[in-house]
């Protein structure tokens, strides 16, 4: 299978785009060559993409796709689904969006078969340890035995609601990520304060106090920026490499930057509903803004997009939860509403308009965040992460003058809602090419055509 992409611009330096032709055969980029000067070989099938900006597939590193368990939320096929339209070619899944969350084997090999059966976009998982598994005795052989299987990195968390995937107390935290060192692994974490934030919201609903002014003030930025500061200690004790998902509070990100500087092996993520929104917008949102970590006050926003730009901020990523809609956004208690919103198919669009578009960052930067920097961190960078000649064909085919408005309505996914409704960007995702196969495509007159559930493949890491 021989195809060459032509009439195409490719990203540069800076915002600056190249004329280029793509080869790609048996789904690898075999050469990336100046518009013009093809050469070609044997048969070829040409596609000819109308002098679009090509970008690399996004790597979206922290997702929550419920599947299996939670079939009112959403699975594999929709998740991916939404992934395809997004530009996502590879998602990363969470190991506690799942029943039963995998912190073993064997959940994770059922994840495998069931994501195989399902996905449009190729997948990683990562693996998880809870204080559920820390008192079962067996954590370290559970560790061992997912990361041979090729986890694109251990999660774990500081705080959790949820009762089969517990939080760490800090001395279980040391111990886990000294032991993720020894074996090579990456480690990603949501640090927040706990016994802070439940101090406050067990005062806050004695008094009888709901919404969501009480779920922010239960969430300072203190309690980010405290757990930043502990997690980054034991990092510099340990030399384990650390990220920290779905970053908020600006404080915290100072640390990530100084712990940067220096030498600290650690980076952050962070959301377009942390870049777009803050704790005065969720308070007329019902809880289509609730999230973990909380959104923070506004002023954190313009850190966080320094942060894209000075590079505490590594990558970007979607913070995607499926919840079902809208049940369980709609509880009549911000205590009991589920938090999370569902972004994955908006992150790319999304920073191109608000970052490129109004020069916050460059397009090469862009690249950096979505795919370079995740498919370093996940390791496969051999396989993905920029349109390099011997790496997986993974593309967007990218309408970047193309102003659009987004509607519930059109979102993709069993639940169809977003706090970005009524929205409106610049750029627009026209195709998504996975190993040089077509998994998205959206006609000129509105027509949206996907390839088949399956068509993913499960990602080892290394």
């Amino acid at each position: 299978m021989r195809t060459r992409f032509v009439n195409l611009r490719i990203p540069n330096s800076g915002n600056d785009t190249t004329q280029a032709e793509i080869l790609v055969v048996d789904g690898l980029i075999e050469e990336v060559i100046e518009a013009g000067t093809h050469t070609a070989v044997g048969e070829e099938e040409w596609v000819d993409l109308e002098d679009a900006l090509v970008l690399p597939g996004m790597i979206d590193g922290g997702v929550d796709l419920a599947d299996p368990g939670y079939p009112l939320r959403g699975d594999f096929s929709s998740g991916t689904t939404a992934a395809a339209v997004g530009g996502v070619t590879c998602v990363v899944d969470l190991p506690h969006s799942s029943n039963p969350p995998v912190t073993n084997i064997k959940a994770l090999e059922l994840k495998g078969r069931i994501a195989s059966t399902k996905a449009h976009v190729d997948f990683m998982h990562w693996g998880g340890i809870s204080d559920n598994v820390w008192r079962e005795g067996a954590w370290q052989e559970h560790l061992y035995a997912m990361a041979d299987a090729g986890i694109a990195g251990l999660f774990v968390t500081m705080r959790s609601e949820l009762a089969d995937f517990q939080e760490l107390d800090f001395e279980q935290l040391a111990t886990v990520l000294q032991e993720a060192w020894r074996i090579g692994i990456p480690v990603g974490i949501h640090a927040e304060v706990p016994d802070l934030i439940h101090r406050n919201i067990r005062e806050a609903r004695s008094r009888g106090e709901d919404g969501a002014a009480a779920w922010s003030a239960a969430h300072p930025s203190e309690s980010e920026y405290s757990a930043v500061a502990v997690v980054r200690e034991i990092c510099r004790t340990t030399g384990v490499r650390l990220h920290f998902l779905a970053v908020g509070s600006g404080e915290a990100l100072d640390l990530v930057l100084e712990g940067q500087q220096e030498g600290i092996p650690i980076s952050a993520d962070t959301s377009p509903t942390r870049l777009e929104f803050s704790a005065a917008d969720f308070e007329g949102t019902n809880s289509i803004l609730k999230l973990m970590p909380a959104l923070k006050e506004s002023s954190n926003k313009s850190r966080l997009w320094q942060g894209l730009r000075d590079g505490s901020i590594e990558m970007m990523s979607s913070g995607h939860v499926a919840s079902q809609w809208p049940e369980e956004k709609q509880t009549k208690s911000i205590w009991t509403d589920r938090a999370g919103s569902p972004d994955l198919e908006l992150t790319l669009p999304y920073l191109y308009s608000e970052g490129v578009c109004t020069g916050r960052i460059s397009l090469e930067r862009l690249v950096e965040l979505t795919a370079a920097a995740p498919a370093r961190f996940f390791g496969i960078d051999h396989l993905k992460g920029g349109i390099t000649p011997g790496l997986h064909a993974d593309f967007v085919v990218f309408d970047d003058n193309q102003t659009w408005t987004i509607h519930n309505s059109e979102i993709h996914g069993i639940n169809r809602f977003t706090p970005f409704e009524g929205r409106r960007l610049t750029g627009r995702i026209r195709a998504t090419y996975l190993r040089g196969a077509c998994v998205f495509r959206r006609t000129p007159d509105g027509r949206e055509m996907f390839g088949p559930a399956g068509a993913g493949r499960w990602i080892k890491r290394g």
